[in-house]
């Protein structure tokens, strides 16, 4: 593993396959934390790793970082779980899963919040505009089938949000029974919808702006208006850095002042995702979603507990956890509260 010393910030490659499985490898990593690894996966949420690798603020940690880049937040899960990765910047709901199986570490920050929309065809949200709640009953009636939705898997933050639109936004009954959703990656929702396999889908930025500069597709509902202030992404360390005071308040401290860099310098840090990213991302594309109202970037936790209470609920009912996790089994405020005091 390439490390990175606080002068020499360097990205490592993604991650390969893990061996293991998250239900037996639950323990820690136990050495000094002259080193730690941070992990996050290439996705615009997670913005205030972009600009902390662009702009040095790594540097600024008081220890050896190393950063690596996985395909998908499972994978990410498994690292962490192994003791592979001791921070991660991932969904909260990930968070839940790893504390939900004893995984000793907690949020030392947000990165994001209200971060998706849901999109559709013209016909679709012409219809939602006219009928709203009763607009899959309709929809059904007119073209002889259910609205087909692509999300990610159950359980994922943007299912947990759809579900929450449909459930209790709209109170149009149990998701299931409403809309036939399949599994789509938001890497592949654009190309999906284009084809006309699906009918809408719920997209974080950027992919949301491409959907939406296309005459055929346009904006069902933003997750803001859904679920106010629902988290999306989190800081996430385990408990050898939590401990660690000195560490985690400065990865703390790095994470905030990216945030402010972001709200200050909107368009270069949208350069900086899009560098770091990659697949696509342009600059221009990146200035353009900067601009999105999904795209929300904080650092307070204590700005998400709330939500993320509602949040639980849903994902304890599709049966990724067993049951809602308490916000202080969650969250490791320590660290936020005293760069903060």
């Amino acid at each position: 593993m390439a490390h990175i010393t606080r002068r020499g910030l360097l990205q490592t490659a993604g991650a390969s396959a893990i061996a293991t499985t998250l239900s037996g490898c639950l323990g820690q990593g136990t050495g000094s934390l002259d080193s730690m690894t941070v992990a996050y996966v290439p996705i615009y949420p997670n913005m205030q790793h972009y600009v902390m690798e662009r702009e040095g603020y790594y540097e600024d940690v008081p220890a050896e970082v190393t950063v690596e880049r996985f395909s998908s937040g499972p994978s990410v899960v498994t690292a962490f779980a192994s003791g592979d990765v001791d921070v991660a910047l991932f969904g909260i709901t990930p968070a839940m899963v790893l504390a939900d199986r004893g995984t000793q570490a907690g949020v030392l920050a947000a990165n994001s919040r209200n971060g998706f929309k849901i999109m559709g065809t013209s016909e679709l949200v012409e219809l939602y505009e006219q009928d709203g709640p009763a607009v899959f009953d309709r929809f059904e009636r007119e073209n002889d089938r259910k609205v087909r939705l692509g999300a990610p898997p159950d359980g994922s933050v943007p299912d947990i949000v759809v579900r929450y639109w449909i459930q209790e936004d709209l109170g149009a009954g149990e998701m299931d029974a409403v809309i036939d959703k399949s599994k789509v990656p938001p890497a592949k929702a654009v190309q999906t919808i284009q084809s006309g396999d699906i009918d809408a889908t719920i997209i974080q930025e950027p992919f949301a702006t491409i959907i939406g500069r296309e005459d055929e597709y346009a904006e069902l509902e933003w997750s803001g208006n859904v679920l106010e202030n629902h988290p999306v992404t989190v800081l996430y360390a385990n408990q050898r850095v939590i401990d660690a005071s000195d560490i985690a308040q400065s990865l703390v401290e790095q994470h905030t002042a990216s945030t402010e860099f972001t709200g200050n310098s909107p368009d270069e840090a949208a350069s900086h995702a899009a560098s770091v990213i990659g697949s696509g991302v342009s600059d221009e594309l990146a200035e353009a979603a900067i601009e999105s109202q999904a795209s929300d970037f904080i650092s307070d936790p204590h700005t998400i507990t709330d939500q993320t209470a509602t949040m639980g609920e849903f994902v304890a009912n599709v049966g990724n956890i067993d049951e809602p996790i308490p916000t202080e089994d969650l969250f490791a405020f320590g660290p936020y509260d005293a760069i903060d005091s």
